[in-house]
């Protein structure tokens, strides 16, 4: 019997909230590459990931800046974006995009709009 363990990136810039968000998919049986930049993980590369979690607000590359280069370079791999910046959220909202939370987030909402994902 095959299994297969999901990878899951996270970037952000915040280390406190790296560590969470590792505990959490952890604790849900994630495999987890964690990235202080947008950078950073594009030096390391796609290969080898299921879902990537980006922070919106980053120096440099920031969430938005990052998606679009994973679109390009893998299509169909799903992007949430997370924020603190509710005017962001509010406009993100409108659009009803449903891979997208405000900080803090329900972890466990989080945990299911990822296995949604991971599914299709």
């Amino acid at each position: 019997m095959c299994t297969h363990k999901y990878i899951v990136a996270v970037v952000d810039d915040d280390p406190r909230l790296l560590e969470s968000l590792e505990d959490l998919l952890e604790s849900a049986g994630y495999g987890v590459r964690s990235f202080p930049s947008a950078v950073a993980l594009m030096q390391a590369g796609l290969a080898g990931l299921d879902l990537l979690i980006t922070d919106i607000g980053m120096p440099g590359l920031d969430g938005f800046e990052l998606r679009d280069l994973v679109n390009r370079e893998r299509p169909e791999l799903p992007v949430f974006l997370i924020t603190g910046r509710h005017e962001i959220a509010d406009q993100i909202r409108a659009r009803a995009v449903e891979s997208f939370f405000c900080k803090p987030f329900d972890g466990q909402a989080l945990l299911a709009a990822i296995a949604r994902a991971l599914r299709r």
